[in-house]
This record gives structure tokens, sequence and C-alpha cells, in this order.
């Protein structure tokens, strides 16, 4: 299956998600509608226990306060199981205190669902998405299996969807965007 494009619908799914690292609260369920009226920036990456993926794990969760203050919920995750990611925030201190839901796709099926399962590694590709309140898909975007993301670049590109004008390159929040009328 190819990869799901800017405009289609975000597949319905229901996943386990590792929240905590106390057993006692550590896994919920996350649907397709947990959030209801918000904005999803969903993130995967190929595995747990490696070596590039904690890097953009934390570096998602040092901004998710400013994702939040944008009306967005952030959530992570890659094919690996419930317990290997609660065993790998045990292990990585850096990890331990999460802000946003690992999601464990453990039978591939929203990774499939989404075209992102790497047939050669049979892992989740490191792929991002951000979709509208209303499911739509808005942005999408892969990178090779051994190269991170930047996450503040994400938080920009949800902001200019946010903003709904035309915003040229490097646009920031609070910077003019094209106006059609004075362009022509």
């Amino acid at each position: 299956m190819s990869m799901l494009k800017v405009g289609d619908r975000l597949p319905e799914f229901k996943l386990t998600a590792t929240v905590d690292t106390d057993i006692n609260k550590a896994f919920t369920e996350i649907s397709y509608d947990s959030y209801p009226g918000k904005w999803l920036v969903l993130f995967f990456w190929p595995k747990d226990f490696t070596f590039v993926c904690p890097t953009e794990i934390v570096a998602f969760n040092d901004l998710n306060d400013q994702f939040k203050e944008n009306n967005a919920v952030l959530l992570g995750g890659s094919t690996d199981s419930e317990f290997v990611h609660r065993a790998w925030r045990q292990y990585n201190k850096d990890l331990s205190n999460l802000s946003f839901p690992m999601l464990s796709d453990i039978k591939h099926e929203l990774c499939n669902n989404l075209g992102i399962l790497d047939s050669a590694a049979g892992v989740a590709q490191r792929a991002t998405f951000i979709i509208d309140p209303e499911g739509i898909i808005r942005f999408n975007m892969v990178t090779d299996l051994s190269v991170g993301r930047n996450p503040e670049e994400v938080l920009r590109i949800l902001r200019a969807l946010q903003d709904g004008g035309l915003c040229p390159c490097n646009w920031q929040p609070g910077q003019n965007t094209i106006n059609v009328a004075e362009a022509a």
C-alpha cells in the first residue's frame, strides 16, 4: 500500500499506548476518536532501544507544551509492544517522564493503513503526520530510517496550517502571510 497523502482521511484505529512507567497506570487505549476537536501530530519511529529515535522523542517531548498551546495532541509510536515501550522508558532516563502517549502498533495495522511500514525492515518508517480536527491529513513526511527529523519544523508547519493564510518559505507565527491582491 502506498503512503496516505495530504487530503486523505486518517484511518480509524484503536491501539494500546504506554503513558507511564508505573505498571498500575502504564497502559491505556487510544483510538481515532480519543481527541475530538483537536489537531493530531502523529509520529512514528522504527524501533525502541535504538539511537536516533530517543533523540527525536525527547525533542518532541520538549515541545509538547507548545503543541498543546496550539490545540494539538502529540502521539508517538512504533511497531514495538506496549511492554517494550514501558521497559524502554524505565531503562532510558530521558524517556521516563514523557508527556505524550507511546502507541503500540504491534500488529502493524495502523502503519499498514498509513502506508508507512518499511517492507524490508518490517518496522514503521520514520514518518510524521499532522491531522486536522476533521481527521484530514494536512502534512506528511518520511525520512530515511537513519535520519532524524526536526520537531521544531513540525510545530512551525502546524502553526502555519492553523494560520490559514498563504505562508511563504520560512514563515514564522506573527509574520505576514502572502496577500494575493498585493502580490499580483
